[in-house]
C-alpha cells in the first residue's frame, strides 16, 4: 500500500518536472534565438538600447554575445536575470538603465572573442591600469589630495564614491581599499572610449571587381570613439566634444581637429586656465604642434616607438637620425619632452650656418 501511495506521488511529480524543464528548454532556446525587437525590446526600458543596437557596427550580433544569457555565468546570471524580472513586475524599473561595473568588465571580457588585438594592445599600454596601480600609489597620493574627480577618469564606472572606496582621504595614508577584491579591476576599460550600442556600418569589403574604386569607397568615420561622462551617465560622441582651447601664455595654440584627440583632452587635459603643459596636458606643441594624438600614439597601446618614421627619413635636417636626438624620445629625463620640443631647444643660438 505504501509503495502505491508512493508511485501515485512520484509520477505526477516526475511528470510534472519533465513537463517544466521541457517548457523551460523551450522558451530558453527561443528567447535566446529569436529577433531582440521580439524578446529585450519587449521591455520598454529596454527599447531604446535595442533601437540603437539595430543602426550600429553590431546590429548583426544577438544582445546574448555581449550581455550573455540567463546561464551564462551560472548561479550569479540565473539570480540577476531573476531579480531584473521581479522588480518589473513590482514596479522597480528605470527607464534608462544602466549596467553595473561588474556587468561592465563582464562585457568587456565578451569584447575581446572578437577584439583579440585591440585587447592585446590594451594590455600592453597604460591604460589597463587597475585600481591598485592608480588609487595606492604613495608618490601620487602624497603629492595630490585624492577627491570626487579622480573617478572622473580613473574608475569613471565605480559604483561608489571615492569615500565609501578606499580610505583615508588625506595625504599621510596609509592607503586602503574597503573591499579588497577593488584592487585588481581596470580602471579605464573599453567602454571607457566606446560606446557598443553606437551608430555605424559593419565592415564590408570593396569592390574587388575594380580595385581601383577601393580607396574612394572607403567611409570616412570619426565617431568610432566617445567619452564616457562619469556625472551625467552617458556617452558623448567624440565628434559631439569641444576642440580644446589651450593658450601658451597669451599665445593660442594650433589644435589638431580630430575627434579622437578631443577624447583623449578630456583626461589629458590642462589647468584651468588653459595653459599648455600644466596638469596632464600632452598637446604637441613646437616642431609637432598641430598634430593629433594618434599621429605618434597607437589608440589602444599608447606605443609611439614607430612614431617618428612615419614622418622623418633616416637622416633628418641636421644629418642626425632623429630617435638619437636629446629629447624624451630617446631618455625620458631629457629636457626637451617630445610633446613640445623645439629646434631652439637643441639650437638657442638658431640654425647652425652649415646646416
Amino acid at each position: 500500500m505504501g509503495k502505491s501511495v508512493l508511485h501515485k506521488i512520484l509520477v505526477p511529480v516526475v511528470l510534472l518536472f519533465l513537463f517544466v524543464s521541457i517548457g523551460f528548454g523551450l522558451f530558453y532556446g527561443y528567447w535566446n534565438s529569436a529577433s531582440p525587437a521580439k524578446t529585450c525590446a519587449s521591455c520598454h526600458e529596454i527599447g531604446g538600447s535595442v533601437d540603437l543596437l539595430t543602426q550600429s557596427a553590431h546590429r548583426n550580433l544577438g544582445c546574448k554575445e555581449c550581455h550573455g544569457t540567463a546561464l551564462s555565468n551560472g548561479v550569479h546570471s540565473l539570480r540577476e536575470k531573476g531579480m531584473m524580472i521581479i522588480d518589473h513586475i513590482n514596479g522597480v524599473t528605470d527607464e534608462d538603465i544602466k549596467l553595473n561595473e561588474s556587468q561592465i568588465l563582464e562585457v568587456m571580457n565578451n569584447c575581446t572573442r572578437c577584439h583579440k588585438t585591440e585587447q592585446t594592445k590594451w594590455l600592453s599600454g597604460g591604460h589597463s591600469a587597475r585600481y591598485q596601480d592608480i588609487f595606492l600609489n604613495e608618490k601620487h597620493n602624497k603629492t595630490e589630495q585624492l577627491n570626487f574627480d579622480c573617478l572622473r577618469c580613473h574608475g569613471m564606472f565605480a559604483d561608489e564614491s571615492i569615500g565609501q572606496l578606499l580610505e583615508p582621504l588625506n595625504r599621510t595614508g596609509p592607503w586602503k581599499f574597503k573591499d579588497n577584491s577593488v584592487g585588481q579591476k581596470p580602471v579605464i576599460p573599453c567602454l571607457a572610449c566606446h560606446q557598443i550600442h553606437f551608430v555605424g556600418s559593419p565592415h564590408q569589403n570593396p569592390d574587388y571587381s575594380n580595385p581601383q574604386n577601393a580607396f574612394y569607397q572607403r567611409k570616412v568615420n570619426n565617431s568610432v570613439v566617445s567619452f564616457y561622462n562619469r556625472h551625467e551617465k552617458t556617452h558623448i560622441s567624440a565628434e559631439n566634444l569641444p576642440v580644446l582651447q589651450l593658450w601658451e601664455g597669451e599665445r593660442p595654440v594650433n589644435i589638431a581637429f580630430d575627434p579622437i584627440m578631443r577624447n583623449c583632452t578630456q583626461c589629458h587635459a590642462p589647468n584651468g586656465k588653459h595653459q599648455a603643459g600644466t596638469s596632464d596636458d600632452r598637446t604637441p606643441r613646437g616642431v609637432h604642434e598641430g598634430f593629433s594624438c594618434t599621429t605618434c600614439h597607437d589608440p589602444h597601446s599608447n606605443d609611439a616607438k614607430q612614431s617618428c618614421a612615419k614622418c622623418h627619413p633616416a637622416i633628418s635636417h641636421c644629418k642626425i637620425d632623429v630617435t638619437t636626438m636629446n629629447t624624451s624620445f630617446k631618455e625620458r629625463e631629457s629636457p626637451n619632452n617630445i610633446h613640445w620640443v623645439s629646434c631652439t631647444g637643441c639650437h638657442p643660438g638658431g640654425r647652425p650656418k652649415n646646416q
